[in-house]
């Protein structure tokens, strides 16, 4: 079964837009827990603009099922973070100290070395960790060299590609770099632009993934939809 982890960073985003405490982060991630969701994804980052560090300190104090926190490796802070509040999983995300959002994966070749000794630092806590590549054969290749226990797969381009109408040019590379992942014994995320138009297709052709993390989409189709009947929607898309 793939599983559905719902990123809850833009709830955070619009509580800082405003100060105090509305909506309630916490709350959130409690009510995605018991709407469904099968995790819970944040994704600090040091400018702290949507999800706080202490936010993610207390949603794991909080939480019974799987929290995944992503970020940027090369920040101390970070490190530390993942360390003290010890989540299910690590995914490790080549962000930009300004970048707005995620946009490219891991160049698993080039910093093998530097992702083999921090992968070990938070397996040896007890924490399985997944890195962010882009759907290219020897960058998978690479990941499997470094000791992850999966990759997620960055799905942008094949959220813009299967919006233009080729739906099959949009998910082969996907297909291709998932079916080696699975070869070479990695597990398979998912995440970024998947949504209700296109998490069915994505998963008909790659039914083996084990988890996809969506926000952004879901958390606006929840304005209109409403959050429990949004994550609902979201799982039918992964029976």
């Amino acid at each position: 079964m793939t599983k559905l982890s719902v990123n809850i960073n833009k709830i955070a985003t619009l509580r800082n837009a405003r100060g105090g405490n509305n909506p309630d982060v916490i709350k959130a991630a409690i009510d995605t827990q018991n709407f469904g969701a099968d995790g819970i994804t944040v994704h600090p980052r040091p400018d702290e603009r949507h999800i706080r560090y202490n936010d993610v300190r207390n949603i794991k104090k909080i939480i019974t099922t799987e929290l995944n926190i992503e970020g940027n490796c090369t920040e101390q802070k970070f490190i530390d973070l993942v360390l003290e509040t010890k989540p299910t999983q690590v995914t490790l995300v080549p962000d930009a100290l300004e970048q707005i959002t995620s946009n490219h994966g891991w160049n698993t070749i080039e910093h093998k070395d530097y992702l083999k000794t921090i992968i070990r630092l938070f397996q040896e806590a007890g924490i399985r960790v997944s890195i962010f590549v882009d759907p290219i054969i020897e960058m998978v290749e690479a990941a499997a060299l470094t000791g992850t226990n999966r990759i997620e797969l960055y799905t942008e381009k094949y959220a813009i590609i299967y919006a233009q109408g080729n739906k099959q040019k949009a998910i082969e590379p996907y297909i291709a770099a998932a079916e080696k992942a699975k070869e070479l014994g990695l597990g398979i995320n998912a995440g970024h632009d998947l949504d209700l138009q296109n998490l069915q297709y994505f998963k008909q052709y790659i039914p083996w993934v084990d988890e996809v993390s969506i926000g952004h989409a879901l958390i606006c189709d929840a304005i209109y939809l409403g959050l429990e009947n949004t994550i609902q929607l979201y799982k039918r898309q992964l029976i």
